[in-house]
């Protein structure tokens, strides 16, 4: 039996799905590891962690479904956008990867937009601003506040890219991806010279690039014998984790739009032609599909918002409730909260927000607070809060007349029902889910697919395999009150947005 396997390199952990030819999932693999943050809004991981991950959920696959390693066709590769791994002439890492949520790099942003000449020209350029969370600025960083390490750089790599280094030994990296290094004329889905020359940057420092389901290599004999595997698997190049979970959940044809609850939240529409926000709020980035393309909102924190709070503001749930998820808990206290949680909104920027508000320094808040409200009442507000952050994406999306006839729910918050009624309130818009939850492995899994030969193209393989499974209508009342809400959520940003750095000021002191 033919298999393909889509491997994900997570912030939380490497996830790995093994598929049949069918587009079954036969077995799934994750592996958790750390995340560093030696300063406040700095995030760091060791890519060593990404390669173990790796190799256990593969082996593990393998195992749960009792394939052969001679069965395995191809692996799909999809990660973390943005972070940036820094290796030296022998391929040796030369220091933790700086990741896509670490904002360090609001000088470096700057810098960038003064050398393209202003931040018209430099979208012009690669279709995006310059943001905190993307490459380029990193390199810039580690150029400013590293030189030791920086006249060390014989390679920039992406995290999933690295890991295919280590798979293949060959390094390449795929256009959708690429999107988010700053670095890509996105139009013309090749790495812009124009940029590179202005911020003084070494092009064979950059992976060559490929559309998302060419074959990039096969596995080296030491990267088969440690995964199990023979080396006529091949790799093929996937795609950032926003494009492979757009394959993963169908979003390949224009009126098609996902959104994403997970550590970050994703507002992702597909799109024929290169659109692209005038404002900068929204990235156009290269699709997975070839040669189609993608605009994206991003709120940094999500489900990460939710995370946050039973870890560190509720780790008591856990000893109380032995015998029950914590977060299926809160769900149900959420649950019997009414729609605007009495009067409490929360501003989900606990790392910072993306779209719209580009703000390294923006924080999060619950406002509103009054001694009725209980740990229900916040939960919900965390809920709908990110939901809001989600919404100032999709405003912008139907501002630019882009259409969306049909909205897919994934990540972790899409398995919550009180989560999608959320939305579909929120959004004022049916939400509909599809068979698998497993958003961005299925999705390098299915490129693998078609990198295989499974399948002519990406739109076939999605067709194939992809089914919606349940659908959640607006609430008339929650619709209503959410219209009214939404503008104040809104204001509650321009109103404190000059306070945030003045906050950030006293964090720093000591």
């Amino acid at each position: 039996m033919a298999i393909c396997v889509g491997i994900d390199i997570g912030t939380s952990g490497t996830k790995a799905v093994a598929i049949d030819a069918r587009g079954k999932i036969l077995a799934q693999a994750i592996h958790t590891y750390p995340c560093y943050h030696p300063r406040p809004l700095w995030s760091e991981q060791d890519p060593e962690d990404w390669w173990q991950g790796t190799v256990a959920t593969v082996r593990a696959v393998m195992q749960q479904a009792r394939i052969r390693p001679a069965n395995v066709q191809a692996l799909g590769l999809s990660g973390q956008m943005h972070g940036s791994v820094f290796l030296d002439t022998r391929g040796r890492v030369i220091r933790r990867a700086i990741l896509w949520n670490d904002q360090r790099t609001a000088a470096e942003c700057t810098e960038i937009e003064q050398r393209a000449g202003g931040r018209q020209k430099l979208i012009r350029m690669v279709a995006n601003p310059a943001l905190t969370g993307f490459t380029a600025p990193k390199i810039l960083w580690l150029r400013n506040h590293e030189p030791r390490h920086y006249d060390r750089i014989a390679k920039v790599l992406l995290p999933k890219d690295e890991v295919r280094r280590r798979l293949t030994g060959v390094y390449a990296t795929d256009v959708s991806d690429a999107s988010g290094m700053l670095l890509l004329n996105v139009a013309r889905r090749d790495w812009s010279r124009e940029l590179l020359a202005k911020l003084e940057l070494n092009r064979d420092w950059l992976a060559d690039c490929y559309e998302s389901e060419e074959v990039t290599g096969n596995l080296t004999r030491e990267a088969a014998e440690t995964l199990g595997l023979t080396t006529n698997c091949r790799v093929v190049a996937g795609a950032g984790d926003c494009a492979a979970n757009a394959v993963g959940t169908g979003i390949v044809r224009r009126g098609s739009l996902s959104t994403s609850v997970g550590t970050s939240g994703v507002m992702f529409v597909h799109s024929d032609e290169p659109q692209i926000d005038p404002h900068g709020r929204l990235h156009t980035f290269c699709h997975a599909v070839r040669d189609k393309w993608h605009m994206m909102g991003v709120s940094l924190t999500a489900a990460g918002c939710l995370e946050w709070f039973v870890q560190q503001i509720c780790a008591e749930l856990a000893a109380a409730h032995p015998t029950m998820d914590p977060y299926e808990v809160l769900n149900r206290e959420a649950a019997e909260i009414p729609p605007g949680a009495e009067g409490l909104l929360f501003l989900p920027y606990l790392a910072g927000e993306r779209t719209p508000h580009a703000d390294p320094l923006a924080r999060g808040c619950f406002i509103g607070l009054t001694l009725k409200h209980t740990r229900g009442h916040l939960t919900r507000a965390i809920m709908e809060g990110v939901c809001f952050a989600l919404q100032d994406s999709l405003s912008l999306i139907r501002g630019l007349d882009v259409p969306v006839r049909q909205i897919r729910t994934s990540g972790g918050g899409s398995r919550s029902p009180l989560w999608r009624q959320i939305q579909a309130n929120v959004f004022g818009q049916k939400v509909v889910t599809i068979q698998s939850e497993q958003g961005p492995a299925f999705g390098a899994a299915l490129l693998a697919a078609v990198g295989a030969g499974w399948f002519r193209s990406v739109p076939e393989a999605c067709d194939a395999t992809i089914r919606v499974v349940e659908e959640t209508a607006t609430q008339r009342a929650a619709k209503a009150y959410y219209q009214r809400a939404f503008p104040v959520y809104q204001q509650l940003y321009q109103s404190l947005r000059h306070d945030f750095s003045k906050i950030a000021g006293l964090e720093s002191t000591r």
